[in-house]
């Protein structure tokens, strides 16, 4: 079982800066990614790290969003820049582990961009 303790969420002005952090409490995670869903929408994937280092973006964030992971913390950060009021949204990390491909979900975070 891995348990994801996510952080950072808040309010924050149109482009604005916020950062979010996931820890896994064990396990060697083949995918780290950061989803979120907007009232009335579906959950859709943000970003993505994969094992290999490489990352992969939704192409609405691309270029404002980074993602980043760190394997000896067991740790996946997600920097969003330039926010917009469509960032709204509660934003969940989930991770896939390396050997049983097990999917877990954190708690969720809200994230408001708002004037």
């Amino acid at each position: 079982q891995v348990r994801l303790v996510e952080s950072g969420g808040g309010l924050v002005q149109p482009g604005g800066s916020l950062r979010l952090s996931c820890a896994a409490s064990s396990g060697i995670c083949r995918y780290m990614n950061w989803y979120r869903q907007a009232p009335g929408k579906e959950r859709e994937l943000v970003a993505r790290a994969v094992s290999d280092g490489s990352t992969n973006y939704a192409d609405s964030v691309k270029g404002r969003f980074t993602v980043s992971r760190d394997n000896a913390k067991k740790t996946v950060d997600l920097q969003m820049n330039s926010l917009k009021p469509e960032d709204t949204a509660v934003y969940y990390c989930n991770v896939v582990t390396i050997v049983t491909m097990k999917e877990y979900w954190g708690q969720g975070t809200q994230v408001t961009v708002s004037s």
